[in-house]
């Protein structure tokens, strides 16, 4: 089986495509034949080694969709054949090993280049908004980069919640993609004030739940439009770790939360469970849709990576192992 693996952090050029031997289901794991694989900003950062906690070697990828080749001991619900489709590390491969636990069937409407547009965006999206922030009916809802991958799934979700959603980007192109998509608002927090714009739409209550993914560049922003009792739930830092706030936002009463789908002890038990008995379904009958921008043949990763740090996309990359028209 082969793979794109980095012994070294650094550019497009580290990520070699190699022999990683042969892969075989320990107890508890589903060796899946990959079709198809999603882009995610970390792993441009994992390459580069600026991601924390990352070690070499490693196998470049974080999400795929494919066909079960083998499952270990104790695997009881998924058999070989099965389509399935789930968040694994290694997954820019043509093999890779799942954890059994992070594995879901694959909704027969959807095709393996949709379902790999699915784990890490909408798994994000739907712990930070289902199981952190309970979003309620009526809530307003502010979206940070609504289109990257969490940010185009969190608009989906927040609309079926039933709260009033807006979103935020840098370009305008992808604010009237989210416009399109059924955004009640959207800002250009390049341009204009944020604070204004947010307070006019809501007459002057601010926001309920605010996700922030951005960093630094956006936090103070995002705190002045937030409302009494507000919410922001923090999950990214794609300009910068180190945020400050005024001890004022006291006066507001406002939450700060922080999440990370991959530590949280409530993922498993909760976020999975009702992603699985919630969202799967939504997506069996095209009620959620993935949201896919550009398919690529897994020999372009170079070119994905790219595209991810250009920022012109919406929605999701993806890579095929298939035969891309």
């Amino acid at each position: 089986m082969k793979g794109y693996r980095v012994q070294e952090f650094g550019d497009a050029g580290a990520m070699v495509w190699e022999e990683l031997g042969d892969l075989a289901p320990g107890p508890g794991q589903v060796l899946v034949r990959v079709h198809a694989s999603g882009i995610n900003f970390a792993e441009t950062r994992m390459r580069r080694g600026t991601y924390s906690g990352q070690e070499l070697p490693f196998v470049m990828g974080m999400e795929s969709a494919g066909e079960v080749l083998e499952v270990g001991s104790g695997v009881t619900e998924f058999a070989v054949g099965d389509r399935v489709f789930g968040r694994a590390r290694g997954s820019h491969a043509e093999a890779v090993l799942f954890e059994a636990e992070h594995l879901m069937p694959l909704p027969e409407r959807l095709d393996f280049v949709a379902a790999a547009a699915i784990p890490v965006g909408w798994l994000t999206a739907w712990h930070a908004l289902v199981t952190v922030a309970r979003t309620r009916p009526g809530q307003r809802v502010l979206i940070e980069a609504v289109a990257s991958s969490v940010g185009s799934a969190a608009l989906q979700i927040a609309q079926w919640q039933g709260a009033w959603v807006a979103g935020t980007a840098s370009r305008d192109p992808k604010l009237e993609r989210a416009k399109q998509a059924g955004a009640d608002a959207v800002y250009n927090y390049k341009t204009g004030d944020l604070r204004q714009r947010v307070g006019e739409d809501t007459g002057g209550a601010g926001i309920d739940i605010g996700l922030m993914t951005i960093g630094e560049e956006t936090a103070a922003a995002l705190f002045d439009c937030m409302g009494q009792e507000g919410q922001v739930i923090m999950y990214g830092s794609t300009s910068g770790k180190k945020v400050t706030f005024d001890l004022n936002i006291g006066s507001r009463n406002l939450q700060l939360k922080s999440m990370s789908i991959s530590t949280s002890p409530r993922f498993l038990p909760e976020t999975m469970r009702t992603f699985r008995e919630q969202a799967l379904p939504l997506f069996a009958t095209g009620a959620f849709k993935p949201v896919i921008d550009t398919v690529l043949p897994m020999s372009e990763l170079a070119k994905a990576h790219a595209m991810v740090n250009d920022r012109d996309h919406f929605g999701k990359i993806i890579m095929s192992n298939d035969e891309v028209a």
